[in-house]
């Protein structure tokens, strides 16, 4: 009885509510469809434990086994960004060598996988903020049709026409707040966890391309060594 009772009550607050609740629930949808994606992303799928994955291809880089370190890269998860990291950084030592060129290569794929953990979560505080709105416009609409009440109008008419702008300023206040504050809250979560594997993501390839790149040349300084050796 308790859950029939609930769901005549839902009903009823939507038909209160009129087409502001419907908006406010398009919204909530969405939200929850993101919060859903990016928690699985963000807590399930990433870990933070780039700082003691990287440490296990320092012995191959310092050595220059970069052959091996490439290999390896390629038996980590798809869903770990480091291997992709180093396997660019590597690769670069093997073609070019310079630490300009191991850099730029190593900072070109950083940028994207930093940008896929911050994918999305940004819209959860504009569609919160948008609950909110659409809540308040919501009570605006029905106080202006309660207020209209207060014309001529029969008593009874009246009545109904002031309780029904009532209903609708309240509910869409109600929902509009509902739908808002879990969105803004998940959004404060979110944006710390990816902030979180955006920093232990900076600091392992921040390792890994100091030993890239003080283990090897620049090539300007590699084409003053060749022509000294030459000469």
């Amino acid at each position: 009885m308790e859950n029939l009772s609930l769901v005549q009550s839902i009903v009823a607050a939507f038909s209160q509510g009129g087409i502001w609740m419907w908006a406010i629930f398009v919204a909530q949808v969405f939200s929850i469809a993101i919060i859903a994606e990016r928690a699985i992303k963000l807590y399930i799928t990433k870990d933070t434990n780039n700082g003691l994955l990287i440490n296990s291809f320092e012995s191959d880089i310092k050595a220059g086994r970069l052959e091996q370190v490439i290999d390896r890269t390629n038996t980590l998860p798809p869903d770990n960004p480091i291997g992709r990291v180093v396997r660019a950084g590597a690769s670069a030592a093997l073609e070019m060598g310079g630490r300009d060129e191991i850099q730029a290569r190593m900072d070109e794929v950083l940028l994207k996988e930093n940008s896929q953990l911050n994918k999305r979560t940004g819209l959860l505080s504009m569609l919160g903020n948008t609950g909110t709105l659409l809540g308040l416009l919501g009570t605006i609409v029905g106080l202006i049709h309660a207020f209209s009440a207060v014309g001529d109008m029969d008593p009874i008419e009246k009545a109904a026409q002031l309780t029904a702008g009532i209903a609708m300023a309240m509910n869409t206040t109600a929902y509009g707040l509902i739908m808002a504050i879990p969105a803004l809250v998940a959004f404060g979560l979110l944006h710390n966890r990816a902030n979180n594997l955006s920093e232990d993501l900076n600091q392992a390839s921040l390792k890994a391309f100091n030993w890239l790149s003080f283990k090897y040349d620049s090539v300007p300084q590699r084409k003053v060594r060749r022509r000294q050796a030459a000469q």
